[in-house]
């Protein structure tokens, strides 16, 4: 096929889809971004365009939104975009639906490397032949989200963030999951001098540990396993803009030591180079941790985080601004109205009512998602109860409490809290990370050190 650049998103539970794409190709051909499920696929397609989007019946599965009227809404929404489905053994039945929804093409999993790229390069063609490239325009057609909320508590958070877009120096955002640090850490860009320049945010709790260096710095040919030829990190191609770290607290004692001497020298070397380069980045981290409890328990640097603790904005829960609720659901819910081509009027009272007595542990992202779910199922002209997810149907039980008594151990407290959470989640490890306000990676690291895997 010629060369050209083209964009795929992933929708996958690991990463290994994703990373035999990116290998497949020849470096700058192809554009790979990664969902591990459905839930945040139409947020990636309103901000961005792609070529292909490639989803495992895994993760089509595992996500709150119907999967089938999902694709039925791509393929309306944007019938340019290709759609592949891999199937697992067990799930070919559910292949036959995601075809009827609008996919291109469908194949069985485990699939070959040389079968994958044929089936891609047959997606990106057949869509090269009436509309340009997702990679043409992305630019063109992104939209920038906003961070919605007039309370005191986001009003405190603009005016920090108007003042740090003022400086070059790193900010650090904390918070807990799904209040909008991504979101905040773009305001910072789009305000200040560097907003011409790239925004390259890195979402380090989706990286597999051994591939953040090389993500993060780059590598030169033959630094490991598999590199095939050299490749520019991400600190190099934001040069003259801002790098976006989100879930800095993921990072091991390697990589803390290789970013402690970009922040102080503003020089570092690719992986296997010797060569050490220079760049002119604005940092800005993110963390949904106390980042002073892992400076205590010795897992995070604390030359580290006083580099990147010069400036702290503290994003707040929503549970602590309920007034911006129906600000929020106003604002969701008239972007899918034209997302779905909708004309929903409003959410009911008791609808309303049960979405402001609810405490939101995934805070603004699991309310947007609500929305979109909401939207998406809503046959009448107003949202109603039974358009919301389970979780929020007026018979829903009331959320469990437990106690301990004095004395018992902080493991065997997290262990308990975990199992609960799980079972109240009816083992959606997803939810059940955004829940106790963690990573997926963190979790995945305390089921294992329970034994709960």
């Amino acid at each position: 096929m010629k060369s050209q650049t083209f964009a795929i998103i992933v929708v996958a539970r690991d990463a290994e889809v994703a990373r035999t794409i990116d290998r497949l190709f020849p470096e700058g051909s192809v554009q790979v971004s990664r969902e591990s499920s459905i839930d945040r696929v139409l947020e990636r397609l309103e901000s961005a365009s792609y070529d292909v989007l490639l989803i495992t019946s895994t993760a089509f599965k595992a996500g709150e939104i119907d999967g089938v009227e999902l694709l039925e809404v791509i393929s309306a929404k944007s019938p340019a975009t290709q759609i592949l489905f891999l199937a697992a053994k067990q799930d070919i039945r559910l292949a036959m639906s995601a075809l009827k929804a609008g996919s291109y093409q469908y194949a069985r999993l485990p699939i070959g490397d040389e079968e994958l790229r044929l089936l891609i390069e047959a997606a990106v063609a057949e869509k090269q032949q009436t509309m340009p490239s997702a990679a043409e325009t992305a630019g063109r057609d992104a939209a920038p989200q906003e961070l919605i909320g007039r309370s005191p508590q986001m009003q405190a958070v603009h005016g920090q963030i108007r003042l740090a877009a003022t400086t070059d120096i790193p900010v650090l955002l904390s918070g807990e999951t799904g209040t909008g640090k991504d979101l905040a850490g773009q305001e910072i860009h789009c305000q200040s001098d560097r907003k011409n320049g790239p925004f390259v945010p890195i979402h380090l709790g989706a990286l597999p540990a051994e591939l953040v260096a090389s993500e993060l710095f780059g590598h030169e040919k033959g630094a490991f396993t598999g590199a095939l030829e050299g490749r520019q990190g991400k600190f190099e191609q934001a040069h003259n803009g801002t790098v976006f770290l989100d879930e800095i607290t993921t990072i091991d004692e390697k990589v803390q030591v290789s970013l402690l001497r970009l922040i102080e020298q503003r020089r570092f070397s690719r992986l296997g180079g010797r060569k050490a380069l220079s760049t002119n980045i604005r940092l800005i981290a993110a963390s949904n941790q106390d980042l002073d409890d892992a400076v205590g328990r010795g897992v995070f640097r604390e030359d580290l985080y006083y580099r990147l603790n010069v400036f702290r904005i503290v994003m707040p829960p929503l549970r602590e601004r309920r007034g911006d609720i129906s600000l929020l659901i106003e604002h969701f819910l008239k972007r899918y109205n034209t997302s779905f081509q909708k004309n929903i009027a409003g959410i009911a009272p008791d609808c309303f009512a049960l979405l402001e007595s609810y405490d939101w542990p995934g805070n603004v992202r699991e309310l947007k998602n609500v929305v979109q779910r909401a939207a998406l199922v809503c046959d009448s002209e107003v949202i109603l109860p039974k358009h919301l997810p389970p979780r929020f149907r007026p018979d829903r039980p009331v959320r469990q409490k437990m106690t301990f008594e004095v004395g018992t151990s902080l493991d065997e407290i997290e262990r308990e809290v975990i199992v609960r959470t799980l079972t109240a989640v009816q083992d959606n490890r997803r939810r059940a990370a955004e829940t106790l306000g963690i990573s997926r990676r963190t979790l995945y690291n305390r089921l294992r050190k329970y034994e709960l895997i």
